[in-house]
């Protein structure tokens, strides 16, 4: 029976490119040898000296900032908070593209060709809205789950657009790995709170950090019996013949508030640690900070590196604005971090920068 614990959390047998990549080899050596403490982070980060005192504090049975275990909830964003979003834009949508304009057994409508065209020449990179959210969901109706997850773990395999020695699949920011390997080594819960569907989250975070499907918190698409034929859950009943497919339509994006009763459904504790990069993670922040009895600190990401990584300079200021007034860790990728993908992951200086966009 498999076991997911706070020790090892990456996994040996990997279906995908985390091997590749060199996490496996940063990150689990001899066994899940312990590494320093947050290595890829810079000792003069001021993220990462806040993060360390933090979670001594709080794990120091004599201190009186002692959170017990049971109350140890850490939750983090995914895209653009763990996993790189800024080129040319996020996974979910990166993956619509494939399916509209690369897959031959797909027929795309006139709608769904012409948007996916115009992000893969960025012309036009779409924002948040429910147009977005419908086209995502409208090209994978009718295909069963297991399907749908053959599918995104094919995609995962395939080489990361803008950079060299890299696959979709592993593109991970390997400080934010060592954060979620401390915290759990710390009897810290760690969920991912994302805008991504859910389904989506459970092929892509696994093979790279070994959390539990109910760990895995994502935008939800309708899930019908394939004999339902349109007709309400109330009025149908699941038979023993019968098959699970995608719906075709969206039921909630979990972004902006909607993340906070996401956390209160499906968690049912406060988080004391919050990690985002984007005000869309603002309200998940700000309700982890808000009245808690435990220590909390939250985290803002800045996608401030234009060297290594393909950076956001207008929205990195933004959110270093934002992070004060409210209370936020800023963490610069281009100041705090040694690394982002590794050494053997090299930015292709022809992919050029992606338009400026809000997330998801």
């Amino acid at each position: 029976m498999k076991e997911y614990g706070n020790g090892c959390f990456l996994k040996r047998a990997g279906r995908v490119a985390a091997v590749a990549c060199g996490i496996v080899l940063l990150l689990v050596v001899a066994g899940c040898a312990t590494a320093p403490e947050l290595s890829l982070w810079r000792d003069e980060a001021p993220a990462k000296k806040a993060l360390l005192e933090y979670v001594e504090a709080v794990t120091d049975t004599g201190s009186p900032d002692y959170i017990p275990p049971a109350a140890r909830v850490a939750v983090f964003d995914f895209d653009g908070t763990l996993f790189c979003e800024t080129d040319p834009t996020y996974f979910d949508w990166l993956l619509f593209e494939h399916r509209v304009l690369d897959d031959p057994s797909y027929k795309p409508t006139g709608e769904q060709r012409q948007a996916a065209i115009a992000s893969r020449t960025r012309t036009s990179i779409p924002g948040l809205t429910p147009d977005r959210e419908r086209l995502i969901v409208e090209v994978y109706k009718g295909m069963t789950l297991d399907e749908f997850a053959a599918y995104v773990r094919a995609f995962m395999e395939e080489p990361q657009p803008g950079f060299t020695g890299l696959k979709r699949g592993a593109a991970y920011y390997l400080p934010m790995l060592e954060v979620v390997k401390l915290l759990m080594a710390k009897d810290f819960r760690v969920y991912v709170c994302s805008g991504s569907d859910r389904l989506l989250l459970r092929e892509v975070v696994p093979p790279v950090i070994d959390l539990p499907p109910d760990r895995l918190i994502g935008s939800d698409s309708a899930i019908v019996a394939r004999g339902q034929n349109g007709r309400d859950g109330l009025a149908y009943t699941y038979r023993q013949d019968d098959a699970l497919v995608m719906g075709g339509k969206s039921v909630i994006k979990n972004l902006q508030m909607n993340k906070v009763p996401a956390i209160i459904r499906e968690i049912g504790v406060q988080p004391v640690l919050a990690f985002g990069n984007s005000f869309s993670d603002a309200s998940m922040l700000n309700y982890t900070l808000s009245r808690n009895p435990h220590k909390a600190l939250g985290f803002m990401l800045l996608c401030d590196d234009t060297e290594r990584e393909y950076g956001n300079l207008a929205k990195a200021r933004k959110v270093r604005e934002a992070c004060g007034p409210n209370g936020w860790i800023p963490v610069s990728m281009k100041d705090d971090w040694t690394t982002i993908y590794g050494d053997g992951v090299k930015r292709k200086e022809a992919a050029g920068v992606p338009l400026p966009r809000e997330k998801k």
